[in-house]
């Protein structure tokens, strides 16, 4: 979503920093807010170390049951678990010579901290049902979109991981704070988009800018892509103008919306007590993707799930009866 040539101001600093922190072996926190590319700095540190010709493995900390992580991240033995006929090898083995990036490491278990850790120190990743560690030669590049000071003085993540992984830390700034990149962002975006959706729009005009720099963009560089997307879609020419740009009238418009107030699934279900599992996972998935104008690629990728699921889910609905 960024693009190291179209940066000015404070991300040129930044993008200095990640090349410095690429030519290291230590671990990188990347940190920000939802929709700041945090996804893609972890893959250009990566792409700018020595370790680019190496595997690039991602793991999402907080998409599945601790058990289901656990064999993800370290693989198991053979005749580990009742039915398990053959070894499977974890993500620190199959990114050995390469980079892990933990997405959401703030959300990794306890006891799973304590293995990574473990992991870091000493360069052995243990499979469930070993007897000893498995070498490893792996970078990790840890993400987080929660503060992780927050999360250690409220006990939710061990201090010992934090400063293991705290050795280049990158914090990713707001878009509203970013005011300085903003035509270079749109010039990446729409060539992007161009490329994509086959729309051929290669220019916007200033008051069309101008339109942009006053919306907040509470969801970053990924509202900004949609509102690029949708205003290029609109465009009657291969210019955006002012009126084809359409982000919302109100500050109400612009916080709602689960990519806007990075809403996880327990804030979620704090809002309907009594409603299933179900009708909240509902809920949460038709608000996503009425908020990414119908966008299933969009839509996927903000939940984390593939478009794979998402279809799936939305045939069920509409199955049910239910308007998707």
């Amino acid at each position: 979503m960024m693009d190291n040539q179209s940066q000015d101001g404070k991300m040129k600093d930044i993008f200095r920093l990640a090349e410095t922190a690429a030519g290291t072996r230590s671990a990188v926190l990347i940190q920000g807010e939802n929709g700041t590319g945090k996804n893609f700095m972890a893959k250009f540190v990566h792409e700018r170390s020595n370790r680019a010709a190496g595997p690039l493995v991602t793991v999402n900390c907080a998409q599945q049951p601790e058990m289901l992580l656990e064999t993800e991240l370290f693989g198991f033995e053979k005749g580990a678990f009742a039915g398990t006929v053959s070894e499977k090898r974890g993500k620190f083995e199959l990114a050995n010579g390469g980079t892990l990036i933990l997405d959401n490491i703030t959300e990794l278990p306890a006891r799973l901290q304590a293995k990574v850790l473990k992991v870091l120190e000493t360069g052995l990743a243990d499979r469930i049902g070993s007897k000893g560690g498995i070498p490893v030669d792996v970078r990790v590049i840890a993400i987080t979109s929660k503060n992780a000071a927050e999360c250690i003085a409220q006990g939710k993540f061990a201090e010992a991981l934090f400063y293991k992984i705290n050795t280049t830390q990158i914090l990713l700034p707001p878009l509203r704070e970013r005011t300085a990149d903003l035509k270079g962002l749109v010039a990446t975006l729409m060539g992007r988009i161009s490329a994509r959706t086959g729309k051929r729009v290669s220019g916007i005009s200033e008051d069309a800018i101008g339109k942009l720099a006053t919306h907040e963009f509470a969801g970053n560089i990924r509202e900004l892509e949609g509102v690029l997307e949708r205003a290029m879609l609109n465009a009657a020419d291969s210019v955006v103008r002012i009126d084809d740009v359409n982000v919302g009238d109100t500050a109400e418009t612009a916080h709602q919306g689960v990519g806007a107030h990075s809403l996880d699934w327990e804030q979620q279900a704090k809002w309907a007590p009594g409603r299933t599992l179900d009708e909240i996972e509902r809920a949460v998935i038709l608000r996503s993707l009425g908020h990414n104008n119908g966008n299933r690629t969009h839509t996927a990728r903000e939940l984390g799930i593939s478009i794979r699921t998402l279809r799936n889910k939305l045939n069920l609905y509409r199955k049910a009866g239910i308007s998707v």
